[in-house]
């Protein structure tokens, strides 16, 4: 196959079904991952280790900055990797093994109840290994989008798929979490540890799957001719990133989206247990939030191509901020916190859908504005993002908490306490939606990716002859 007929081959290639599912497997065990930890770990670390809101908000903020600039560094990695396998999948093999071990770790600690300064020190520690080894395995598992086809119509169902599937994972969480938990004496870290600890073993085996039945083929254009290949230094790939207003456009998007995201998952089980006054609904909460995103995401990509990303995600972020409005109807009424948190997700649906192929539409802009792909680095410096975002939000819960007074050993918390988790619950979603739709206004990125697409196919013809 000449070079010219392999670039064709990559932009009109067609995943089918088992690598499509394999793929969206990868997100399944990142969703269950994530959601564990921006859901229950606050609980885990305040209710039965023993360790304040304050000093929780301090391991969950700390780790993601320091996280975050590991992040980096993995992207940079990824792109420089060469290997028979690519330059992603022999990330996610290797990594998504270490990832599952040591988050078999994660919701244990010997120290739980006995106040000890340890109990601070052991949880910070295992948090920071477990997103060390998130990091190694999530970048390279998001840049694989971009490199398995160039189709840009494929690379939306292909997030639709990962989306779709990750949120599958979600409602399962949220179906077994707690009422297994509750299965185990209140106080109790055992439900947790068992739990957690076999979502850990099973990690690796998905992220296997993903390996095993993907394939990258996307190369860029400057690679698919026989010529000396140029080693792009780093200063030209940072160079080239921040010159590119779009990546931070979708980079600051994507912060304030894991802040809207962790604020909302993360206040469902203390909106359950304290507001509502039972635990047993963090199911149907949970359920509520992602139920509605798993319904509307084979549907997403279809509208994505009818009016664009922007505008999908702005209609979506429209949604979530009238949803989160219903709550002033009755904070405590179970009917009313259900119906919001089910718009909420109606609303998400659009806003995930187009958040990754956004991100890939970066990558294809700057191979064709500064001649070089970066798609590690891309994928690493909008995880760096994330990472913000999403120890942001978790220190944001258990700050709301601390200065509320809240105490994790209560059976029930002062109206103080209830006051503050619901105003952060109802207006921290209305005003990072609206300031994620003035982000939106400037993405224009949509009108131009055709004609990028087709300079990008030029290209590499003109190589191959």
């Amino acid at each position: 196959m000449t070079d010219t007929e392999q670039l064709k081959t990559n932009s009109n290639y067609v995943p089918h079904f088992l690598e499509k599912f394999a793929f969206g497997m990868g997100d399944f065990w990142t969703s269950i991952a994530y959601n564990a930890m921006a859901t229950y770990l606050t609980m885990f670390y305040t209710d039965i280790v023993g360790i304040s809101a304050g000093t929780a908000a301090m391991i969950l903020l700390s780790v993601r900055f320091i996280i975050a600039v590991w992040d980096l560094i993995v992207g940079v990695l990824v792109d420089r990797t060469k290997s028979k396998e690519g330059k992603a999948r022999p990330w996610v093999l290797k990594a998504g093994i270490l990832f599952g071990i040591s988050f078999i770790l994660l919701f244990t600690n010997p120290f739980a109840g006995s106040n000890s300064p340890m109990a601070v020190v052991y949880a910070f520690g295992i948090y920071f290994v477990v997103n060390f080894f998130y990091s190694a395995v999530n970048i390279p598992y998001g840049s694989l989008n971009s490199l398995i086809t160039s189709n840009i119509n494929q690379r939306t169902t292909l997030n639709v798929y990962r989306m779709l599937i990750a949120n599958v994972g979600s409602v399962l969480l949220s179906l077994i979490a707690m009422p297994f938990i509750n299965l185990f004496p209140a106080k109790s870290p055992m439900g947790w540890g068992l739990l957690f600890g076999f979502i850990g073993v099973l990690i690796p085996f998905g992220y296997y799957f993903t390996y095993k039945f993907t394939k990258e083929r996307v190369t860029p254009v400057a690679e698919n001719d026989d010529t000396p290949k140029e080693v792009i230094s780093l200063k030209r790939q940072f160079g080239s990133l921040f010159k590119n207003k779009y990546w931070w456009i979708t980079t600051i998007f994507g912060l304030a989206n894991w802040i809207y995201q962790g604020i909302a998952n993360g206040m469902n089980a203390y909106i359950a247990k304290y507001v509502l006054n039972d635990s047993n609904l963090m199911s149907i909460l949970g359920v509520a939030t992602v139920l509605p995103v798993v319904i509307g995401l084979p549907f997403s990509g279809a509208i994505i191509q009818k009016v664009g990303k922007r505008n999908a995600a702005i209609g979506g972020l429209v949604i979530i901020i009238l949803a989160s409005l219903v709550i002033l109807i009755n904070p405590y009424s179970e009917t009313v916190i259900v119906t919001s948190i089910l718009l909420r997700a109606v609303g998400l649906v659009p806003v995930s859908a187009a958040s990754n192929p956004m991100l890939t539409d970066v990558i294809d802009f700057g191979e064709w504005k500064y001649g070089f792909r970066s798609d590690g680095l891309v994928f690493s410096a909008n995880s760096f993002g994330m990472k913000i975002g999403m120890g942001l939000s978790s220190a944001m819960v258990a700050w709301v908490l601390a200065l509320s007074h809240y105490n994790g050993q209560l059976a029930h918390q002062s109206g103080y306490t209830l006051t503050s988790i619901l105003n952060a619950f109802t207006w921290v979603p209305v005003a990072v939606s609206v300031f994620m739709i003035i982000l939106m206004i400037f993405y224009d990125l949509d009108k131009k990716n055709k004609q990028i697409s087709q300079d990008l196919a030029a290209r590499g013809e003109g190589q191959g002859n």
